[in-house]
């Protein structure tokens, strides 16, 4: 049985697919060199599905840095020096922050207070994640369920053809959304053995009430827990300063499976830089870091 990373990208229009997918090797591939560290990577395939919502990827041609189509970071090398401050203010301010959201936008059964704030929210700031949350539910369009289908069926597709592997899944961003919808309520007849979810806003109130109000459709009740398809772990990769994970501890939101997989939390330090400009929300610096590199090797030697 062979081993296979699976990954899949989130939010935003992306550079070329061939490009996307060289770049996460190699920002795996340095992080396995910073650790020295020496073992085999897997096969690596990227789920990639911008090309469904954007009529042509990102590009360094494109000068117009208002467009979709502004390639504006681009895979670096972590820089030699890379320093963050103590988070302990940071997370004590977070855990109260989350406490607070969750009492206002959340009744105790998960149902959305304020459904109208979150859809402005959406429309304004996060137009996949709009498209896609419009493909079923309260605000259905059947244009948008037509796009839905067909970026889990790009995920369902992957994940179908590589059967028969061990598979390691790792979800960026609101990748992690569209794998926990596949592994969770749209394919039964799968088995990952490691799903890793990065800067991941599965916690986020309007996410888990989703979540909550599929599991009541399909089982007749809430069922927030690790998906059945996941066999062996589930680690969840945060940077405490990630804008889009600010619910950092996915342990506290989901059970364990029947598997007894349940969420593991792991804080990491992203360390992403273009033209001096931090950005710890970057696949490319989760994808370096030692604590996944570290999971990494484990799946590769199991």
């Amino acid at each position: 049985m062979a081993k296979v990373i699976i990954a899949i990208h989130g939010l935003g229009n992306k550079p070329p697919k061939e490009q996307l997918e060289q770049w996460g090797k190699a920002a795996i591939e340095e992080g396995i060199r910073n650790l020295g560290l020496k073992f085999e990577m897997p096969e690596f395939v990227l789920v990639y599905w911008a090309d469904i919502l954007y009529d042509k990827p990102q590009s360094r041609d494109e000068k117009d840095k208002d467009s979709p189509y502004y390639l504006d970071e681009v895979y670096t090398k972590a820089p030699e020096s890379y320093k963050t401050g103590p988070h302990e203010i940071r997370q004590k301010v977070l855990h109260l922050f989350k406490k607070m959201v969750y009492r206002i936008f959340l009744k105790k059964d998960y149902e959305l207070r304020y459904a109208f704030v979150s859809q402005k929210l959406l429309h304004k700031y996060f137009y996949e994640l709009e498209v896609y949350f419009t493909g079923d539910g309260d605000f259905k369009s059947d244009f948008n369920l037509q796009v839905k289908n067909k970026i889990t069926g790009r995920l369902i597709e992957v994940l179908k053809k590589h059967h028969d592997d061990e598979i390691m899944l790792i979800a960026h961003s609101m990748g992690s959304i569209i794998a926990f919808d596949v592994l969770s309520f749209f394919e039964n007849d799968v088995n990952v053995d490691t799903f890793a979810t990065m800067g991941a806003p599965l916690g986020a109130p309007f996410v888990m009430s989703r979540i909550a109000a599929h599991s009541k459709s399909i089982y007749g009740k809430v069922k927030l827990q690790t998906p059945e398809t996941v066999r062996r772990h589930w680690f969840n990769f945060s940077d405490i300063r990630d804008k889009i994970a600010l619910d950092y501890k996915l342990a506290d939101d989901f059970a364990a499976n029947s598997h007894g997989v349940k969420c593991v939390d792991k804080l990491v330090t992203n360390t992403y830089v273009m033209d001096g400009v931090a950005n710890p929300h970057k696949s490319f610096g989760y994808l370096r870091t030692p604590e996944f590199i570290r999971v990494l090797k484990e799946f590769t030697q199991e």
